[in-house]
């Protein structure tokens, strides 16, 4: 019996009083009650089935990610490559030198090598991390910020929502910020910044518009023009990068460039802070580089350590800087799976994407190739498309979003789209050691 049809068999209260009688010695109210209760809890056992299961795939487990964007908020962002997946495991299992000089066997500093290592990727005097940009937001402000100076400095074309529905304004309320906006929303010229500064200013704040674009009649200061002032004015002046590339994104098809540490920094900003699980293809960290003065400043706040890294991240993170500092190219590419993913060629993704319709050339779905747009994702490069190749599904015995449910309900799940009346899984996405599961999956899905 379906279960509309065994919820309604089920008898009206009045009735099961009528059938209980006098013969129970219950009160008739309480006895009502008591019949209520069952009654809804027989009605509600569908329900607490579908939400075990729901609680059953909730949680943290590997997807396959055929949406066509490559850093995925909700879906983990950058994957990891196999150095920093080796020297996770290594870490997250074994007794390791968090805070332990091996040369001395005093206690030691904790990410000294990460944090020389990450200067020397970003060019800067120094660096450090926290646990993710936000903290950098709050960390560099609560240093900054005092009472007689508590106005941060921000441009009102600068001042963007970010990730998990945070604003830059509310972020600088929470760190005790006076915020003081200047210019429009479309153009800002160095004379407004210039007629801001008073000695109530705590820094000079500029924001990169890595998750948003304003065209048009647009006018924005260069950052040496707004660090020359700075300088001038005696004032700390902080840029915000948000993604955090750390290669010219420009080298892929479709992607526009993104600045990255090293350009901005010889610009003149005193810090830079981006995201490490971003376009850099690293772990969830908040980098923060520039000056070795202000670095070691930010350190001694009592906050770092509140919103300081664990040995996971900073094993994750140093893996990563690693790959970057030695190795170009191809072999990068690879060893930063967020850059072989923008790296690859539409003629491979195509014959990955015939080979796996091939294998589902059966009667219950009609699959083809099609088109597809991927996007960089997690707020980074919002105008850049890049072309890419979708598995088009159109199963002929379930709907799409039937078709969608099942695959997501899968192992492992597999995270597609619906669009243009067919079911898209977009390859630029899909790693090729994942194709065979990707494979079975589908074949799951449609049996």
């Amino acid at each position: 019996m379906k279960k509309s049809n065994a919820l309604r068999a089920l008898p009206a209260v009045e009735k099961m009083l009528q059938a209980l009688g006098s013969g129970s010695g219950l009160p008739r109210p309480l006895l009502a009650a008591l019949v209520r209760r069952h009654l809804a809890a027989l009605r509600k056992k569908g329900d607490l089935r579908e939400a075990g299961a729901a609680l059953r795939r909730s949680p943290i487990q590997q997807v396959i990610n055929g949406t066509g964007i490559l850093v995925h908020t909700n879906l983990g962002r950058s994957p990891l490559g196999a150095s920093a997946e080796e020297l996770l495991r290594a870490v997250a299992t074994h007794y390791n030198n968090l805070e332990f000089d091996l040369t001395t066997g005093d206690r030691g500093g904790r990410a000294a090598y990460l944090e020389e290592s990450l200067a020397l990727l970003c060019g800067a005097e120094a660096a450090t991390v926290v646990n993710n940009c936000a903290a950098a937001y709050v960390l560099i402000l609560r240093h900054f910020v005092t009472p007689e100076q508590p106005e941060v400095i921000v441009s009102r074309g600068e001042l963007p929502q970010i990730g998990g529905g945070f604003r830059i304004p509310e972020i600088l309320e929470a760190a005790g910020a006076t915020l003081r906006e200047v210019g429009t929303t479309n153009k800002t010229t160095l004379k407004d910044y210039a007629a801001a500064v008073s000695p109530r200013t705590a820094l000079i704040l500029k924001v990169h518009q890595s998750n948003f674009f304003i065209g048009g009649f647009v006018e924005s200061p260069e950052i040496r023009e707004v660090a020359a002032l700075a300088a001038k004015k005696r004032v700390p002046f902080v840029q915000s990068l948000g993604s955090g590339a750390l290669v010219d994104t420009a080298m892929f098809e479709g992607v526009e460039h993104e600045p990255t540490p090293q350009e901005v920094l010889r610009q003149g900003p005193d810090l830079v802070c981006f995201s490490g699980d971003k376009l850099m293809g690293g772990p969830q960290a908040g980098i923060i580089a520039g000056s070795a003065r202000r670095v070691r400043a930010l350190k001694k706040e009592p906050l770092f350590r509140a919103l300081r890294c664990d040995k996971l991240i900073l094993a994750a993170l140093q893996a990563t800087v690693e790959s970057y500092l030695t190795l170009q190219g191809d072999e990068l590419h690879e060893a930063v799976p967020l850059l072989g993913l923008f790296a690859a060629s539409n003629a491979g993704l195509q014959a990955r994407a015939e080979a796996i319709r091939s294998a589902l050339s059966d009667q219950t779905v009609d699959a083809r190739l099609g088109e597809g747009k991927a996007q960089a994702g997690g707020g980074s490069r919002p105008r850049s498309v890049m072309p890419s190749v979708t598995l088009d599904l159109r199963p002929k015995k379930l709907s799409l979003a039937e078709m969608a449910a099942r695959l997501r309900c899968g192992e492992p799940p597999v995270i597609g789209y619906i669009s243009g009346g067919v079911l898209k899984i977009d390859l630029r996405t899909v790693f090729p050691r994942q194709d065979e599961e990707l494979i079975r999956a589908l074949r799951a899905a449609l049996a």
